[in-house]
């Protein structure tokens, strides 16, 4: 399939309406005043302003710049500051005033850190369970550079989900994200879960029992379905519960270009083979990304 396809014609179920209302405004303001980032807006996501109107947003931490240079990705890529030892506690109180009841924390990837920003992550998790009404946390972290010490700081703070991306299949990981390894994410997926076998004590405390790892990828980069497949059986042999697919949308011209719209029938047929596999949860459509609805999945 040719890579030459920035002239592809976007179809019509992926035109996203334009919302409005004082949420917008709110959620920003309150986001201004606590000088925090999101996702959201950092990765030009097209459910923000949706988000935004629920009074929802991903909390991006550790900074704007990212050490890494995906191509598929529309974060800035560069030399980081420091990492803000007060941003956890405006964290918490930015969820405090929005009055979340499920709040996702996601990151930038931090190689320049030694514990790749986890003791950030964990600080921020443990504050925001300190909060009555209780929140319950997901987190979206990058692979540590594969350090497991570095994933027991996160595991240890207690959060409710533990998501992380594979992104795309294999045989694309050269051309969309040449600093990462496919087998490494797989392994911290398994070691997230096989920590939890063996250390009942960090739990969590819920109903709902242990915690839930999670993993997504996009689709239209150039892969074949046979790919995504081998893709979602691995997640599963790695005993993941939730899954997200969505579709990939080039940032820029100097992205990775689209090389797919692929169709609704085709994320329909993509869930369908995923619940077969044994995921608790499946989102799969178009406009889905790793966190849309992150609190629905997890109910």
């Amino acid at each position: 399939m040719s890579m030459e396809s920035h002239s592809l014609r976007k179809p019509e179920w992926l035109k996203i309406p334009l919302r409005s209302g004082t949420e917008l405004s709110t959620v920003q303001s309150i986001l201004n005043r606590y000088a925090l980032h999101t996702v959201c807006k950092e990765a030009n996501c097209p459910n923000r302003m949706e988000c935004y109107s629920r009074k929802t947003a991903t909390f991006l931490i550790l900074g704007p710049v990212c050490t890494r240079n995906c191509t598929f990705c529309n974060v800035t890529p560069g030399n980081p500051c420091p990492p803000d030892p007060e941003e956890p506690e405006r964290v918490r109180e930015a969820v405090r005033e929005l009055g979340l009841r499920y709040v996702v924390i996601t990151s930038v990837t931090r190689d320049d850190l030694t514990d790749g920003g986890a003791s950030h992550f964990a600080r921020t998790i443990h504050l925001l369970k300190e909060l009555q009404p209780p929140v319950q946390v997901e987190v979206l972290i990058p692979d540590f550079k594969g350090d497991p010490d570095a994933l027991r700081l996160v595991l240890e703070a207690r959060p409710s989900v533990l998501n992380h991306n594979v992104e795309t299949v294999p045989r694309l990981y050269p051309e969309v994200r040449p600093q990462a390894v496919y087998a490494r994410s797989l392994e911290l997926l398994r070691r997230a879960k096989e920590f939890l076998r063996t250390r009942k004590d960090v739990a969590p405390s819920s109903s709902r029992g242990s915690l839930k790892t999670k993993s997504g990828l996009m689709v239209g980069l150039g892969e074949t379905e046979e790919e995504v497949v081998s893709v979602l059986k691995n997640l599963r042999e790695v005993d993941c519960d939730y899954l997200t697919i969505g579709q990939y949308l080039a940032p820029s011209r100097h992205h990775h270009p689209v090389v797919e719209y692929v169709p609704p029938k085709q994320f329909a047929r993509y869930r369908d083979i995923a619940l077969e596999l044994g995921f608790l949860q499946v989102a799969s459509g178009p406009f889905v990304r790793s966190s849309y609805h992150a609190a629905e999945m997890a109910s």
